[in-house]
């Protein structure tokens, strides 16, 4: 890893004044709480930039710049580096109010890592010249999707392991995104195609990466007891629990010598909480013998993009009717006892899975009364068991959804998502898309607007979970370092002029769950390659990002 990351600055008064002069600068930020990104305490100075990087650190009381901002009481710090996204669609979209990315620049977020979850174009070249050729807010590094390269090679025919000569092909794939300018490759072993893999396929391809320092970023095959495609009425018992996946994903960093970041790090499922402590021990311990593992995870005890959890089965749809809606359906397999049986079994478990009934919020339903209560409280207010209320979401909600309502299930545990934030090794990440709050509508989750200022102002200043030093590290120097920028990530003489400016008294998260279309408050300022992307609050709407490419 960079010796860069460790080096402390000599911001003496001594050596500070004697570095002063009357050299120019295109932007001097004077006066800053200057957090540079290591996690060691602020310190006050001042940040001269010239030629889209930062040129300067120190006092630079007797130099001239084109313009000085006063940053008296304000933190500056490097820009945030979301190494989770998945809005490589608004990058390449042809609105450029999408590829300014505000609901990013606007927490503070200069770089963004796309293609996750397995998911990417096939060639990735195609897609960086066309980020290229657009111009974007935010700088991009783009990853290459195992799941889009298994299902290249292997077609419809993926619910198998594969062939020694469809691994190779794969690795070829792997290697000439490589070639082409990608960061790493992604994985979403929890979902279709990659579910079928093995992890000596994954291996075998993972090693493609090694000689180009690429990051293998995997969403594991489980993240709770089991899968989100596990139901007990249709599968058989013993599929992969997350600490099943977590040593999958170590045996893979062991295999190949290769780096392994962990995707949106939890645990899944009221059953299940404080298995962060066993998942923690086993990194360490991977860690301690050599193991280049990491990883990242998002600021909110509930998953999903929408709000859009079913508690009813999918397999349930299998069996409807031309001419029924959700409801007479429903109805019609709930009168077969052995439909039912296995109907409730699955409902109970989705329950638990998703936090339990008093952690399960609704957004929306045909009856007002109910919106905003949890689960657990519509049940009261009906005279029912969760159990049955959930059945009854469907049959008195809306007959041509399934599910019958839109809720959100908040299925982390606050003690698991602290204990995560808490290790050195887990960086931030949003796993969100883009929004444009001028014209975007609908449910999204608040993690598109608030993640990074949420762990600011919430789980640093708050709650004291962390400090801000280390909330700013988890954001900056942290996500360069498993990324292997040293050009990025830190406030340092030479580095890119990826710079965020924030008042601790206002820096705050805004987006809710019934209006996630707001962008956080407290961001004064954000430079992007020297470039302006928030000024005095505001959103400039320019695109300054480049493509990073290792």
């Amino acid at each position: 890893m960079p010796l860069a990351f460790f080096v402390v600055s000599d911001v003496s008064a001594d050596n500070a004044s004697a570095q002063t002069n009357s050299e120019n600068y295109d932007l001097i930020i004077q006066n800053g709480r200057i957090m540079d990104g290591t996690g060691n305490p602020y310190y006050v100075g001042d940040v001269g930039v010239r030629d889209g990087k930062i040129a300067y650190v120190g006092n630079l009381s007797g130099a001239i710049a084109e313009r000085v901002i006063d940053a008296s009481g304000k933190i500056v710090a490097p820009g945030f580096i979301d190494i989770h996204t998945h809005a490589e669609g608004e990058m390449t979209h042809d609105d450029a109010r999408r590829r300014a990315a505000p609901s990013d620049v606007i927490q503070g977020v200069t770089s963004i890592v796309v293609n996750q979850c397995g998911r990417s174009p096939i060639p990735v070249g195609n897609q960086i010249n066309e980020l290229n050729e657009k111009g974007t807010g935010p700088n991009v590094m783009v990853l290459v999707g195992h799941g889009a390269v298994r299902r290249q090679v292997m077609g419809n025919d993926h619910r198998r392991p594969a062939t020694q000569e469809e691994i190779m092909q794969m690795r070829a794939i792997v290697r000439q995104a490589m070639e082409e300018g990608a960061s790493g490759m992604s994985a979403g072993l929890e979902y279709v195609p990659g579910r079928w893999s093995t992890t000596e396929e994954v291996a075998a391809v993972v090693e493609e990466l090694v000689p180009f320092g690429g990051v293998f970023h995997n969403h594991m095959r489980s993240e709770g007891t089991d899968p989100m495609w596990y139901w007990p009425s249709q599968d058989e018992p013993g599929p992969p629990s997350l600490i099943d996946a977590v040593r999958e994903s170590i045996e893979i960093a062991e295999k190949t010598g290769g780096r392994v970041n962990i995707s949106h790090i939890k645990v899944k499922g009221a059953h299940y909480w404080g298995v962060s402590h066993n998942i923690i021990r086993l990194i360490n311990e991977a860690r301690a013998r050599g193991a280049d593992i990491w990883a990242d995870q998002y600021t909110y005890s509930t998953t999903g993009t929408d709000g859009s959890t079913i508690l009813l089965p999918p397999w349930i749809r299998q069996h409807r009717r031309e001419d029924e809606n959700f409801a007479i359906l429903l109805n019609r397999l709930l009168d077969n006892e052995e439909m039912k049986e296995m109907i409730l079994t699955d409902v109970t478990h989705e329950i638990s899975r998703r936090g339990g009934a008093d952690q399960i919020l609704i957004l929306e339903h045909p009856d007002e009364e109910l919106i905003g209560l949890t689960l657990l409280e519509a049940a009261g207010k009906k005279g029912l068991s969760a159990l049955d209320m959930a059945i009854n979401l469907q049959m008195e909600g809306n007959v041509e959804r399934f599910g019958g309502a839109r809720v959100r299930g908040f299925s982390l545990s606050e003690y698991d998502i602290e204990n995560y934030m808490q290790q050195p090794w887990v960086a931030t990440a949003s796993d969100g898309r883009v929004r444009v709050a001028e014209i975007d509508e609908g449910f999204v989750h608040p993690r598109f607007y608030g993640t990074f200022p949420r762990k600011i102002r919430y789980y640093a200043m708050e709650r004291g979970v962390i400090t801000v030093e280390d909330a700013i590290r988890s954001s900056t120097s942290l996500p360069a370092q498993i990324h292997g920028l040293t050009d990025r990530g830190l406030i340092r003489e030479g580095m890119h002029a990826d710079i965020v400016v924030f008042d601790p008294e206002t820096i705050r998260d805004k987006a809710t769950f019934f209006e996630p279309h707001q962008y956080a408050e407290g961001i004064e300022y954000v430079l992007i390659n020297g470039t302006f992307v928030v000024d005095g609050g505001e959103h400039t709407w320019e695109l300054p990002g480049v493509v990073i490419t290792p």
